[in-house]
Parts: C-alpha cells; sequence; structure tokens
C-alpha cells in the first residue's frame, strides 16, 4: 500500500474539520467537550468502530475511545491519543471565525489539536476505503483535559497505552518538518496568600493585603528562572471589592525543565516558598506534573519509521527532537512505550486568536499517519 496513492481530498478535510472547530470545547465546560466528542465519536461510528465512554469526573467532561473493526480486535495494536479540549472560551469563534486565506486556514484549536485528531480520522477512513486490513488493530482515544495538565484522565490514558504496542499523539507539527521525540518535565503549583481584612478608606493600616503579597512572590517565582528550570505565574485571583484590603489571593504556577532532577529541585524551591511574612500567610501546594519523556532506543526505531515514510512520499526530510510544552505523550513515552508525538497539523499562534494551519499539511501528515498505520506491527 502506497500512501501517496490514497485520495486524500483537502476541500473534503477542511469541510469536515470545520464543523470540528466550530463546536467550541473549552476544558472548563464539560458540556461543550462533550458534545465535541459526541461529533468525533458520530464519525467514527459511521466509519464502523466500536464507541466507547468512559465518564467524566473533577467537573471534566468524558473521554471516548474508539476501536475499529479488525481480525485482531482486543489485541495490542496502535493508540491514537489526542486530546478535544481547548483555551478558548465559548464565543472565540465570533473573534476568530473559521475562514481560509490562501495556503492557511484559521479558526480556535485548529492547530492545536483538533486538526491533527481529525487527519488521524481521515487516515483511518482511508485506508478503510480500500478495504486494507492493518497489521495491529486501532484504537482513537480523545480526552478532555489535556490543557490543564490532565488531572482527569491520566489514569485512562497510560491503561488505554499498556494495552497497546505504539502510541501516535498528532499534537501540532514542529519547525523543519519536525515531530516530537520526547517532552520536558512540567509540574502545576496552587498559590494561596491568606491576609487580614480592613476597611481600605477608614482603616487602611489594620489590613495586611493578600494581593500585595502575591505580587512580591510573582515577581520572586519569575526570577528563579534559569537554564536548568523555568518558572511562571499564569493566574490570578484577588480581591472582591475595590474598598476593602483583600484578605484572599490564589493563583496557579508552572515549572518545566528537560530533567527530571531538575524539576524535582524546582519543586523543592516552590514548596519552600510557604510560610509566613507581613502577617500574610503563602501556601505553595503542588499540583499535576508531567514526567519527563527521555526518547527510548523503541521509540528512535518509530521515528526512524516514520521518516522512511515521510520519504517516500517526496514530503521535506521528517525531523524529531525533545521539547517543552507537555502533552499526553509524556506519560505514555515515559512508561516505555514507543511513542512518536508532534505527527499533527503544522501551524503557528496556537493559544491566540491568530491561530491557523498550513492546510496542505491536513493532506500531508494525513498520508504520512496512514503509512504508520498501514506498516507498523
Amino acid at each position: 500500500m502506497n500512501p501517496a496513492e490514497l485520495p486524500f481530498d483537502l476541500d473534503d478535510m477542511l469541510k469536515g474539520l470545520r464543523v470540528w472547530v466550530e463546536c467550541e470545547s473549552p476544558t472548563w465546560d464539560a458540556n461543550a467537550v462533550n458534545s465535541m466528542l459526541d461529533l468525533a465519536a458520530r464519525d467514527m461510528q459511521i466509519m464502523g468502530a466500536t464507541i466507547e465512554r468512559i465518564a467524566g469526573r473533577q467537573g471534566f467532561g468524558g473521554c471516548i475511545r474508539a476501536r475499529f473493526p479488525h481480525p485482531k480486535f482486543g489485541e495490542p495494536g496502535i493508540l491514537i491519543a489526542g486530546h478535544m479540549d481547548t483555551v478558548h472560551p465559548v464565543g472565540t469563534i465570533e473573534k476568530l471565525k473559521w475562514r481560509r486565506d490562501g495556503e492557511l486556514c484559521y479558526g480556535p484549536a485548529i492547530c492545536d489539536m483538533k486538526g491533527g485528531n481529525y487527519l488521524s480520522v481521515e487516515a483511518i477512513r482511508q485506508l478503510a476505503k480500500i478495504s486494507y486490513t492493518t497489521p495491529l488493530p486501532i484504537t482513537v482515544l480523545f480526552t478532555p483535559d489535556e490543557e490543564v495538565g490532565t488531572p482527569s484522565t491520566r489514569d485512562v490514558i497510560e491503561a488505554e497505552a499498556a494495552r497497546n504496542k505504539y502510541v501516535l499523539v498528532p499534537e501540532p507539527g514542529s519547525a523543519n518538518n519536525g515531530t516530537t521525540s520526547g517532552r520536558y518535565a512540567i509540574a502545576r503549583f496552587n498559590l494561596e496568600a491568606i491576609g487580614r481584612p480592613s476597611h481600605s478608606g477608614a482603616t487602611l493600616s489594620n489590613g495586611r493585603s493578600a494581593i500585595r503579597e502575591m505580587a512580591k512572590k510573582i515577581v520572586q517565582i519569575d526570577e528563579m528562572t534559569g537554564p536548568d528550570c523555568t518558572f511562571s505565574v499564569g493566574i490570578v485571583h484577588g480581591g472582591q471589592w475595590v474598598n476593602c484590603v483583600a484578605s484572599s489571593c490564589t493563583g496557579e504556577a508552572l515549572s518545566m525543565a528537560k530533567r527530571q532532577e531538575d524539576l524535582d529541585k524546582g519543586v523543592e524551591r516552590m514548596l519552600a516558598l510557604s510560610g509566613t511574612e507581613n502577617d500574610v500567610q503563602f501556601k505553595v501546594t503542588r499540583g499535576v506534573t508531567r514526567p519527563v519523556w527521555e526518547p527510548s532506543a523503541a521509540t528512535l526505531a518509530l521515528f526512524e519509521k516514520a521518516k522512511a515514510i515521510n520519504a517516500s512520499l517526496g514530503l521535506p526530510e521528517l525531523t524529531h527532537g525533545s521539547k517543552g510544552g507537555g502533552s499526553d505523550g509524556n506519560f505514555t513515552g515515559a512508561m516505555g512505550i514507543p511513542t512518536l508525538d508532534g505527527l499533527g497539523v503544522h501551524g503557528a499562534d496556537m493559544h491566540t486568536l491568530n491561530e491557523y494551519i498550513i492546510a496542505q499539511s491536513l493532506v500531508d501528515r494525513g498520508r504520512l499517519m496512514a503509512g504508520l498505520l498501514a506498516t507498523l506491527d
């Protein structure tokens, strides 16, 4: 089977992807995420997949697992793992409307990562159209909470990965026709400052501002960044009335390192910030963590297979490397399961109001995905 001969049609793919992109699915809106999962489940069920629902928890949406017909149904095979949650709140589609402008196509989460998810499903569809039986059975797992660190579905992902021989992750491709063969470690932290309230007009000096203490800590946290470990605060909430000294302020911070030992040291430094200063208590608690995924020999062998398929398609040389920005590949790669990430579309400006893809990459990466599904054994 030559994936270059599969009749991928870009216009048809864009038409189908548009439906997915215009179904907004921000992580914290479980109903919206479930609606997106409904669309994907419907598409795959029409293709003949057995769809299984996994209930959500912790306020998040659920998961869908799609298993496609195969003579070895139920045996270890290939897992395609993707997330359907996005960072874009409902209503973003009015600001970042779906549009095609020459070689580019725009829309919320079109690059991260609905485009990659869609081309993966299309690759399976194309193989089915020619009645091609892949050497291994294929399972697709779509999840609802990757954008916030996968707090509710890590166990589901790891359990499903353990049942399979390979994991393919269609997160966005990187520059230079890149794929991802490793990921840095990431830790999240919850921050809380507890001050003392007072009337900010009449008795200002009696209060102890939680916001002021949080601001000092934010600067301190940012200045902890070094070559081995980065630190940043991305969320802050504080105060309720402008005429009251704020007694509460909360936030969230993130730390990332290339090596697990560096992240572990970073975690120690963050937790050591807890304490009381100026009569304000500051608490740091550890949130979800993604382990370092270092490329194994089996992952590198998987990449070489992808590289050969890519070359047969006449595309620019496929590259690979470890990168920051966590994904659910952190979990499966750290388990030692051959995992190749970054198999999705090419694009840029993810998580912004200018997010776009290079439209042709839907076809190019779709053919690459089909080639992998058709040859991995």
